[in-house]
């Protein structure tokens, strides 16, 4: 049989060869198949890229809370001991009534240590969030020894004292001279605030 010889015509096709009838129907099945997967398939496999990227996304933060849990109990010890700490370092500021007992304080460890004031200035107390400084501009006159007793003694005091801008210089009868600013702390009372 020669293909010129078939009637092309559609409405004829039940009359076409077996041969040419079994090519239509896999032509027609293989154009059929085309369509679907160009108009189904590919879009889902357009979504199982983007479901593919949010699982990675999802995954990454799942593994970082995942470890935020595993840790959760050491982080909640290491709370607890930061409030005890916290309490503790309150409990070093003193409340309003005890400032000047501190101001007496850091002068006699300076007396204790065998300086010589030459001045003792209180200045005006500046408020932070829950603290609020007191600073103190002081000058004595010793030698080097006594300096590191005076530091030492502010050091050992219950309360916090920090010394700021020190600066020593020699004096005119062969000692020397320190000037610094000290600051001492109190916490603030919730009215304060």
């Amino acid at each position: 049989m020669k293909l010129d010889e078939i009637n092309w015509d559609f409405n004829e096709a039940g009359n076409w060869p077996r041969a040419v009838k079994a090519a239509a129907i896999a032509l027609a099945c293989v154009i059929l198949i085309a369509a679907w997967v160009y108009y189904d398939t590919l879009d889902q496999r357009d979504v199982l890229a983007e479901v593919e990227t949010k699982e990675l996304s999802l995954k990454k933060a799942f593994e970082v809370k995942q470890q935020k849990a595993a840790n959760l109990e050491p982080y909640k010890k290491q709370l607890v001991e930061m409030k005890e700490q916290f309490g503790a370092m309150l409990q070093q500021l003193p409340n309003k009534t005890e400032v000047a007992e501190l101001l007496i304080d850091v002068s006699q460890a300076g007396l204790a240590s065998g300086l010589e004031f030459t001045l003792f200035q209180p200045l005006g107390e500046s408020k932070r969030d829950f603290y609020a400084e007191k600073p103190i501009k002081i000058k004595v006159v010793g030698n080097y020894h006594e300096f590191g007793e005076f530091v030492s003694n502010l050091a050992a005091l219950p309360r916090i004292v920090t010394l700021h801008n020190v600066a020593l210089t020699p004096s005119k009868n062969g000692g020397m001279s320190m000037s610094a600013l000290a600051k001492t702390y109190r916490y603030l009372d919730e009215g304060e605030k």
